[in-house]
């Protein structure tokens, strides 16, 4: 994918992620990477709808320096640390989904209750302690809280879901805010009741080696 095509589409997904009800006005942030020391992403305090594919911010992960006279997002920092650490990412969402906020403003883990969720999330969703955005803080906790998994919920924040690609950070984001609305809504039947380790171990092997057509 050239440069052209992954700025396009850190923009078309900003467009998205409102039309689906995960986020509003300028808040959240989406990255993509470009290679091994660039990211795209977007800028800060800018509404969506406002945004040009040429607006994305070209920022480098190491460092943090960027191109152009736009700032990059807030949580620039926590995107590029992902990147940094995980090789196999090449996107990153940062959402404020209603009922994910309502488990990041409870500071409760979603514990893995849905099959589709420790598929692709890897197991439970955590809630990561609580840190001032954009600040080293909410970077390292962010970090600790996303280890083995492809999605964590940022303390009274909001969730950070990644991916292999756009598509597949999208397709994390619906899933945590299902399993948050699910995670809020049993607790009127008496509680979750939680799938063993050994199946969340098998099904998360299943979905990353033989899910899906090869």
């Amino acid at each position: 994918m050239d440069l052209n095509a992954i700025n396009k589409e850190v923009c078309d997904a900003g467009v998205q992620l409102c039309e689906m009800g995960l986020t509003a006005g300028t808040w959240g942030n989406i990255s993509e990477r470009i290679d091994d020391d660039y990211m795209y992403i977007k800028p800060s305090g800018i509404d969506y709808y406002k945004l040009a594919p040429c607006d994305m911010v070209k920022v480098n992960i190491h460092d943090l320096s960027y191109e152009g006279n736009l700032k990059p997002s807030t949580e620039t920092p926590l995107h590029a640390a992902i990147y940094v650490a995980r090789p196999n990412i090449n996107a990153v969402i940062h959402n404020h989904s209603t009922n994910a906020c309502i488990v990041a403003a409870a500071h409760k883990d979603i514990p893995p209750i849905l099959d589709d969720m420790v598929q692709i999330v890897g197991g439970s969703i955590r809630v990561s302690k609580y840190g001032l955005p954009g600040s080293d803080e909410l970077t390292k906790n962010g970090m600790i809280a996303l280890e083995g998994r492809n999605a964590a919920i940022l303390a009274n924040h909001g969730p950070v879901c990644i991916g292999r690609n756009m598509k597949e950070a999208f397709v994390i984001c619906q899933i945590v805010e299902k399993a948050a609305r699910v995670f809020v809504d049993v607790q009127a039947l008496g509680g979750p009741v939680c799938i063993s380790d050994e199946n969340v171990q098998f099904m998360r092997s299943f979905f990353l080696e033989e899910y899906g057509q090869k």
